[in-house]
């Protein structure tokens, strides 16, 4: 990725992920002998490299300062189950019931943070304010809005 000068610094960028939205699952560990080896699940990894895929489609190779702090935005868009009701659909779509399941909105930030390590800024230490909000849509997907704060 290219780094951009202080003056044409990036300054706020949104993207979608298309999907159900997912959640960082916790690392797993196998035996090998003596030694125990840590290794990220393949979903885990496969949903990242979606994540920076979208990402670096909207940003055409753009990144934020190293020196930027970051406001992240998440909204997470669940599924309606096929099941529903019609007056539940609609109450869903306007957002007057929401997702109480899994994956928990802190999980959902963290796979968004993590996988934009070293390809949205330096490091997710940058971001110093964070939301995830959880709704249903008919299109499920996470919206990411992330904007540079303090730079005038």
């Amino acid at each position: 990725m290219e780094r951009m000068e202080k003056d044409e610094a990036m300054k706020k960028i949104k993207f979608s992920v298309p999907g159900q939205p997912f959640g960082k699952q916790r690392p797993k560990f196998s035996k090998a002998g003596r030694y125990v080896k840590t290794y990220t699940p393949d979903e885990t990894v496969r949903y990242e490299n979606l994540v920076k895929l979208m990402y670096q489609q909207a940003a055409e190779g753009k990144m934020f300062s190293e020196d930027a702090a970051l406001d992240v935005r998440i909204i997470a868009y669940y599924e309606i189950p096929k099941s529903t009701s019609r007056g539940k659909r609609r109450a869903m779509l306007e957002h007057k019931i929401r997702p109480t399941k899994k994956p928990d909105w802190d999980n959902i930030g963290k796979i968004i943070c993590d996988s934009l390590n070293k390809v949205a800024y330096h490091d997710d230490a940058a971001v110093v304010d964070a939301q995830v909000r959880k709704f249903f849509s008919e299109q499920p997907r996470v919206d990411v809005t992330i904007r540079a704060i303090g730079l005038d």
